[in-house]
């Protein structure tokens, strides 16, 4: 598999993230490695608070909530997923399945990390992965905050507006990655902060798995994630902690996806499901703070 590495020094001086990287090799699936990175940051003997980021992002999304957690003696551990941020990127869009993500994150988390007890924060695709690792292993989380995001098995028509995305991330000439990030948003975007976004992608050569990530969401019922992701409803309709969701008012992308996550898991039922006002669909970006106490508050009174 060729891979890519960005260069260190484009993530020199971003703002507001300062954080020491750390990194973990994982197999590629064809005889090779990958080296991921990851953030963890606070207590190590604390609570495991997992933040997944999801397309085009990388674990920059997360840096105003970071210290937050940190601060209420919460161990934060926020991976750039493979082919994002500072992770190695396969460079053909082939390369990239949503069975192959799956993996590499379950090798980081559970082969290289043994990461147990974790709270996940899901969001975007960070929800698509995290929501398949905990109905595959429900036994690693102890609860799940689920903010703008969805676990699609590909029954449901996700409407023309998903599919022209679609068409959009294929045909684009230049992938506006920060770009993308600045119009899901409600706020304003600086623009120092929508290059920190630009920042893992020298080129286009490095987005192959920017553009492969908005196909490969399970639309269709014949799509090939349909089948593992119906099986890992299964545990994840049966998962019986804590499951909040903090969806945004903001996001036309996933806003109703919460109805079929509060009916179906178990843990969600009798929870205080909030919305986070003002947000748009990086609700990460727009309300980070406010995102981060209630995922404080959500811990604390749930040992």
């Amino acid at each position: 598999m060729k891979t890519l590495r960005t260069p260190d020094d484009r993530f020199a001086y971003l703002p507001g993230y300062d954080f020491e990287p750390h990194y973990a090799d994982v197999a590629d699936g064809e005889g090779g490695t990958l080296r991921v990175h990851y953030v963890r940051e606070g207590d190590p003997a604390g609570p495991v608070v997992l933040l997944l980021h999801g397309e085009p992002t990388w674990s920059y999304l997360y840096r105003t909530m970071i210290p937050v957690l940190t601060a209420a003696g919460l161990q934060v551990v926020a991976p750039d997923l493979v082919g994002f941020g500072r992770s190695d990127k396969p460079a053909e869009r082939g390369d990239y399945t949503f069975a192959r993500h799956v993996e590499w994150t379950r090798q980081l988390l559970f082969d290289r990390l043994d990461l147990r007890d974790v709270t996940l924060v899901g969001q975007d695709w960070g929800g698509l992965i995290g929501l398949r690792l905990v109905g595959e292993h429900p036994a690693r989380f102890a609860r799940v905050v689920a903010a703008n995001t969805f676990l699609p098995t590909g029954d449901t028509n996700p409407g023309e507006a998903f599919f022209a995305w679609q068409r959009f991330s294929q045909e684009v000439e230049e992938f506006p990655t920060g770009g993308i990030v600045r119009g899901g948003c409600a706020k304003p975007v600086s623009p120092e902060v929508e290059a920190a976004y630009d920042a893992p992608f020298p080129d286009e050569s490095y987005k192959a798995g920017a553009r492969a990530f908005p196909m490969l969401v399970p639309s269709r019922p014949d799509d090939p994630a349909h089948d593992a992701n119906v099986a890992a409803w299964v545990g994840l309709a049966a998962f019986d902690r804590p499951f909040l969701c903090a969806f945004s008012d903001g996001d036309p992308i996933t806003r109703g996806a919460d109805r079929n996550l509060k009916d179906k898991i178990a843990g969600a039922r009798g929870q205080a499901h909030t919305t986070i006002v003002g947000g748009g669909h990086f609700l990460q970006e727009d309300c980070g703070e406010e995102l981060a106490r209630v995922v404080v508050d959500f811990v604390a009174p749930t040992p």
